[in-house]
């Protein structure tokens, strides 16, 4: 998406509802939003057309999984080129450990969110996938001791949804 797109209040009201549910029919979103169903069908296909809308995905409960600790690594890449950061980030997003990878300014170069089965785990991926490259200069891991769920993106201060969905 080259440009910011331009948002109304019934856009910021279906993005509100297909975050919290990605999976919800367009007749019963659009009864939610206020709209017929025809005219919310070619606003999601808008939103999309934008990339504002990139795709749905199901959400998965790491410990329910059996990845019972998750942890953040902050890594440091020397050196700092971009085949050098590009090669890495593609190397952690194929490991089935990784949940996240941010690529940042300050202190650390990358940070990682994982989600492995125990410590034994951890220490391994730590040791064996991200201290043997010889990319790695640097790296620290804390243990995630609490996950907040991510907020739905919400519309900036001054643009509140107007459009409220009906009441049945």
């Amino acid at each position: 998406m080259d440009k910011t797109a331009e948002l109304d209040s019934v856009d910021w009201l279906i993005l509100e509802e297909l975050q919290n549910d990605a999976g919800v029919p367009n007749r019963e979103l659009a009864q939610r939003v206020g709209l017929a169903p025809s005219s919310c069908l070619q606003r999601v296909r808008r939103l999309r057309e934008l990339g504002v809308i990139t795709g749905s995905q199901v959400t998965v409960d790491p410990a329910a999984a059996g990845l019972v600790l998750e942890a953040v690594i902050a890594v440091n890449v020397r050196p700092h080129t971009r085949p050098v950061t590009t090669a890495f980030r593609e190397f952690v997003l194929s490991l089935p450990e990784t949940r996240a990878v941010f690529h940042v300014s300050g202190q650390a170069d990358f940070l990682l969110h994982v989600a492995v089965a125990d410590s034994t785990h951890l220490q391994t991926f730590l040791v064996d996938q991200l201290a043997a490259r010889t990319e790695v200069r640097n790296l620290t891991s804390s243990v995630v001791l609490e996950r907040v769920q991510t907020r739905a993106l919400t519309p900036p201060s001054g643009v509140r949804p107007t459009h409220r969905r009906r009441r049945v």
